[in-house]
């Protein structure tokens, strides 16, 4: 019965995910669309009609790096008379840098090899060697374009395997084809880059609009797909987009000349609609069905631990009271055995109660943070269109659960019978959060460095610390006030004076062999959904699935509940009552698996090269790892908290 409840309640969950999915196709707020209009047909002059289309440009980035740079680093045409649009917070951390560019286009004004400007170089002088040295470094790393048009990507779609295409929302700079005549990543695309030792420049873009006209409207149309062809053209004979491709040998000496342009197009399409014009960029990542069979895995698991669980609480545990509660004589309790044994000692206080205490109360400020965050995901309101919404709803949120973190640490604490009450306040404080900070601020260092436009200006470091200790650090204080003004939990069963002493145990119920195996099923459950996410964050491509997430999420939390509840009770009935630290540590164990598995993504799926890109990778997955283990060990107490409670307080004891 209580297995046929759960599968009925992860059917309701399924339920709520497919119509979170359809729920995107609405309007998003602050993300209203923007109609355009031809030029000279009386139209431009409708309010909220545009008729010139503006081309954005962010920072260029590499799978083949960490470092980010700016579009301006590369010594690309610029529009240094255009004011830069305003970031968020969200976009600042993960290190976007949108700037205005001189590619602008009329509405349905067709434009063919249109120049943009020129770049001239001089490799005897310094600063054009350099300059050009850059550029080549950017080739031989790959580094990506991202354009932006109507706040959507600007996409090169192209054909791959099983005759499928794949829209890529960026262009490479431009390609290399090595000594021994090898041609690199775009270079394969065209036979013409067959030069040995010789890099080859996209300094032309094919761009073709499309756009449908609004039904039921007065004026305007709106943009549905930006997609783009990078070709290369040496512009030879005038302006004409044809003939043999920009070539740079890479011992080039002498003049050089670059000349950008473009051709662009608009072309009709009734068939997209405005609010599922991300679709045709999503449904080319064929990730579906692998995410369908992660969930599905993952549900076995569920099905398999909630069965175990069901057995004991059903059975074991019921006949396990029934018995206890039928000694009457003194003889027969001496006769105790299991866990009704370690009554008088199973609420003691833990070693490092205070470490722990402050532990469960970060660990319960990411769980809420986490948890609120995939919701409006869920809904729409943090997608891929509203850009760095996600990383600011998280950092803002985290600010503002500083209460209930102090709260939760100032009640365990209290509990635990600590009495260092403001010790415990400052660490909750600023513990977890510092070391976090400090990993942050190091990696931003080696950002600083290397000219990155991923390192943080000082001004937003700045508002993040006046965030931190301005607002988290004060609601921390209030929450410990309400922690430690209540009074300590009461335990169902009083506690010993003497510890009772612990009989050997055998290898499985020892505490290292059981915290190891208690991280495999919870890990078991989330890593193709941690390749994706790995994937979105280092190899750049683009993260939509919410609801598969949000539905691993809750699947993660019930499996780190149940594989906890399972182990605390074998360790129970083999007379041990350390159980705080070691369900901590048993579902925390996970984010060790997690660590273990970045390690392993980096030497088999990236292709990073370069000291500083491998330390930023590392310090950044320390991050992750630390932030998932407070996270996990924090469900596992207290699932491992409810349980005890539960049983203890429904068995007799004198």
């Amino acid at each position: 019965m209580c297995i046929f409840r759960r599968f009925h309640s992860i059917l309701s969950v399924l339920l709520v995910a497919g119509v979170l999915h359809y729920a995107t196709s609405f309007y998003l707020p602050g993300l209203a669309p923007v109609s355009f209009c031809e030029k000279d047909t009386g139209k431009e002059n409708v309010p909220d009609c545009k008729s010139t289309i503006e081309l954005f440009v962010n920072r260029l980035d590499s799978v083949e790096s960490v470092l980010p740079y700016e579009y301006t680093a590369f010594d690309f045409c610029s529009d240094v008379t255009e004011k830069r649009p305003s970031e968020n917070l969200g976009q600042v951390l993960f290190g976007e840098r949108i700037e205005p560019s001189p590619y602008k286009f009329e509405f349905k004004k067709k434009e063919e090899c249109k120049h943009v400007c020129t770049k001239n170089y001089d490799t005897t002088m310094a600063t054009d060697k350099a300059a050009l040295d850059f550029l080549k470094k950017g080739m031989l790393l790959n580094y990506q374009h991202h354009w932006i048009v109507d706040n959507m990507p600007v996409t090169w779609c192209y054909d791959v395997e099983d005759g499928q295409k794949f829209c890529n929302p960026g262009f490479p700079i431009g390609c290399y084809v090595t000594e021994s005549g090898r041609p690199k990543d775009a270079c394969v695309v065209n036979s013409d880059f067959h030069e040995k030792d010789t890099f080859y420049i996209f300094n032309h873009v094919d761009i073709t609009i499309y756009y449908h006209v609004v039904e039921h409207e007065e004026a305007g149309s709106r943009l549905v797909a930006a997609k783009m062809e990078p070709k290369s053209f040496k512009h030879q004979s005038g302006l004409e987009c044809s003939g043999a491709p920009m070539d740079l040998r890479n011992k080039f000496n002498g003049h050089l000349k670059i000349d950008y342009t473009y051709s662009v197009q608009f072309v009709e399409d009734q068939h997209i609609r405005w609010a599922s014009r991300w679709d045709y960029i999503l449904e080319s990542m064929p990730h579906t069905n692998i995410q369908w069979f992660s969930i599905m895995n993952s549900l076995v698991i569920v099905l398999f631990l909630s069965g175990m669980v069901a057995m004991i609480m059903l059975r074991t545990l019921h006949k396990d009271i029934a018995r206890y509660n039928q000694i009457d004589s003194v003889e027969d309790a001496q006769e105790e055995f299991g866990w009704k044994l370690v009554h008088g000692d199973v609420f003691r206080p833990p070693r490092k109660g205070m470490l722990l205490s402050v532990f469960l109360g970060s660990g319960t400020q990411i769980f809420i943070m986490t948890f609120v965050t995939l919701f409006f995901a869920c809904l729409g309101f943090l997608s891929p269109a509203n850009r760095g919404a996600l990383m600011t709803c998280a950092v803002v949120l985290w600010v503002l659960l500083g209460t209930p973190a102090g709260y939760v640490a100032a009640r365990f604490y209290k509990s635990f019978g600590g009495e260092k009450w403001k010790t415990n306040v400052l660490l909750t404080a600023f513990l977890c959060p510092g070391v976090v900070f400090a990993d942050f601020f190091l990696m931003n260092l080696i950002l600083w460095g290397e000219g990155s436009s991923a390192a943080m200006p000082f001004g937003t470091l700045v508002a993040i610390l006046a965030l931190w200790f301005c607002i988290s650090v004060p609601l921390t204080f209030l929450g410990a006030y309400f922690g430690f003004k209540k009074s300590a939990i009461e335990h169902p069963v009083r506690t010993n004076q003497i510890p009772r002493q612990i009989p050997e145990q055998s290898f499985y119920t020892k505490p290292f062999p059981g915290i190891v195996m208690g991280g495999i099923l919870p890990f078991g459950c989330i890593f193709i959904q941690l390749f994706f996410i790995l994937n979105s964050i280092w190899s750049h491509q683009m993260y939509y699935m919410f609801g598969f997430l949000f539905l691993v999420f809750i699947i993660l939390v019930i499996t780190c509940s149940e594989a906890t509840i399972l182990l605390c009770y074998f360790h129970l009935c083999a007379e041990d009552y350390h159980w705080q630290w070691r369900s901590f540590l048993t579902s925390g164990f996970t984010a060790i698996y997690f660590l273990v598995y970045a390690v392993h993504y980096f030497f088999s799926k990236l292709q990073i090269s370069g000291l500083a890109s491998t330390i930023l990778y590392f310090g950044y997955t320390t991050i992750m790892a630390l932030i998932f283990f407070l996270f996990t060990g924090t469900i596992g107490f207290f699932a491992c908290f409810w349980f005890v409670t539960k049983i203890y307080s429904v068995v007799k004891v004198d």
